[in-house]
């Protein structure tokens, strides 16, 4: 059976023998076929590919360039010019430009495409379409200013021009311009909530993000897509939201959404900084064939960061049994694993083999691991010479780690000389002071205390109020020590009241008589 660019070829000769000119199902044939070359040419050889009537002609073919895989064809430009010199540019011709990956690599003719908008008075029609590419070609290149200002050039805005600019904003962290927008917007749809979303989860403001999806779901019922879900999970793993997440889960499964990897991996990840491994492992498993490195290294992790480091170490072999090369970040959860076994003789080996197996050249983050390994073994002056041989200036998180080692060894003299390097990389954090006078108090070296807490009665030393979270049918509670900002504080109190007094009054010994009493509560 011949192919279809043959079968093309063999078309065009026929139509050129019998004399027929019909343009347009011949291009079809060969823009389905993928020969975008070939199809340029063909459109270049027909004098009638330069009438008006061509231009739905010319906007197939630029579709099509614009959305070659596995890039946009470099034939997009020049046919694009080639259509502008003929006068057969319409508002979606520049829609394909300006939506292409190409436009961000050739801004300059992006933005002459603007002028030619303007000039043409295609941007006066307000083709809602061609607004939104031209405000997402200039927020993806970071021009938010010129972005902002064709949105508000615009004569008609709908809702995926003001998706286009809220993206925008969210993705580039102005999280409180992206607010502003949002509450102006008339009409929401699941992209404008996802936008809020992944903007809050991507610039930390975890809580945020939680209440806001909970307000798109049950709220305003709009019912939540893959990037919602991928977006929404991170954020439940920071808050610890692990009832919302698995309720999340089991709206993904029932929508199909779990046959997307982005979504697995944001629900593994969920379960494992909620601290159920059980079920991270279970989604791991689920995952089969489709697991990518991020599946491999969040699980990775999770064993490492809770202990259980003969997992993370069996999990690493099996990884490069299957072939699949890893990463730093890899080696962050390995190392970590070693830590956790006291295998110092292995996270050396390991270490050493990054740069020399696998051509990664260790990072800031990965000499952190190795001092916190040998500081934890108690090799403090071996973690020391690691530092001070570091390729790259040690932060105040390699520091932290020989001070904390310090702290539980007891070594005095490195324990001043890391917090010198703290006290000039993180001022503000008295903590590191605190730590010190500890570690003199532990030997004894009571001068040193009172130096210590002189110096931070100079600095005003305030400690932070700590504060909790709490999940409650899905939704977060935040409180703190004598917390009356929940609206419901008065019933809480009493309610915590009645616990303590049971407390002091029941025998706690007899754990049966403790319960039946909270059971009438």
């Amino acid at each position: 059976m011949p192919a279809p660019m043959e079968e093309a070829k063999r078309l065009h000769a026929r139509l050129l023998r019998g004399g027929a000119r019909r343009l347009q199902p011949l291009l079809l044939r060969v823009l389905a076929a993928g020969d975008h070359r070939y199809a340029a040419l063909l459109l270049a050889s027909y004098p009638s590919a330069s009438s008006p009537h061509s231009a739905p002609l010319h906007d197939r073919l630029l579709h099509a360039l614009a959305n070659s895989l596995p890039r946009p064809s470099p034939l997009l430009l020049p046919t694009f010019a080639r259509a502008h010199r003929l006068r057969l540019l319409t508002p979606l011709s520049f829609t394909f430009l300006l939506s292409s990956p190409a436009a961000a690599s050739h801004a300059p003719f992006a933005l002459c495409s603007h002028a030619l908008l303007v000039k043409s008075g295609h941007f006066a029609s307000g083709d809602p379409f061609l607004g939104s590419a031209l405000v997402s070609f200039y927020a993806k290149s970071r021009l938010l200013d010129e972005a902002r200002r064709v949105f508000d050039e615009m004569p008609r805005r709908d809702t995926a021009v003001y998706n286009a600019l809220l993206s925008a904003y969210a993705r580039c962290g102005l999280v409180d311009a992206a607010e502003k927008l949002f509450g102006e917007m008339t009409e929401r749809n699941v992209v404008s909530w996802t936008a809020m979303v992944s903007g809050y989860a991507q610039n930390g403001r975890h809580e945020a993000a939680v209440e806001t999806f909970l307000e798109m779901w049950e709220g305003a019922g709009v019912q939540p897509n893959e990037l919602t879900v991928s977006s929404v999970l991170p954020a439940c793993a920071a808050v610890g939201a692990m009832e919302l997440g698995t309720k999340v889960e089991e709206y993904a499964r029932g929508k199909g959404h779990l046959g997307n990897v982005f979504v697995t991996n944001a629900l593994l990840e969920m379960y494992a900084k909620c601290g159920s491994i059980q079920r991270a492992w279970q989604v791991f498993q689920g995952i089969g064939h489709r697991r990518d490195l991020c599946s491999w290294n969040t699980m990775i992790m999770a064993f490492a960061v809770h202990g259980l480091w003969m997992e993370a170490l069996a999990l690493f072999h099996k990884l490069r049994m299957t072939g699949v090369k890893p990463d730093g970040i890899t080696f962050v959860g390995v190392i970590l694993a070693c830590t956790h076994g006291g295998l110092v003789d292995e996270g050396k080996l390991i270490f050493n083999s990054m740069e020399a197996d696998f051509s990664i050249n260790p990072r800031i983050e990965h000499y952190g691991c190795m001092v916190d390994l040998l500081g934890r073994a108690g090799l403090l002056k071996e973690a020391y010479s690691m530092i001070i041989s570091m390729p790259a200036e040690p932060d105040a998180v390699i520091w932290g780690a020989l001070l904390g080692a310090c702290s539980f060894h007891g070594n005095i003299e490195l324990a001043e000389t890391a917090v010198d390097k703290l006290m000039y990389l993180e001022p503000q954090n008295t903590a590191n002071l605190v730590i010190l006078s500890n570690i003199y108090a532990s030997s004894g070296k009571w001068d040193g205390v009172a130096q210590v807490w002189k110096l931070l009665k100079e600095k005003d030393h305030k400690k932070s109020a700590g504060y909790s979270f709490i999940e409650l049918d899905g939704r977060m509670h935040k409180f703190l020590v004598e917390d009356m900002s929940h609206p419901i504080f008065e019933e809480i109190y009493k309610t915590l009241d009645s616990v303590t007094m049971i407390m002091k009054l029941v025998n706690l010994e007899n754990m049966e008589e403790v319960v039946g009493c909270f059971c009438y509560l």
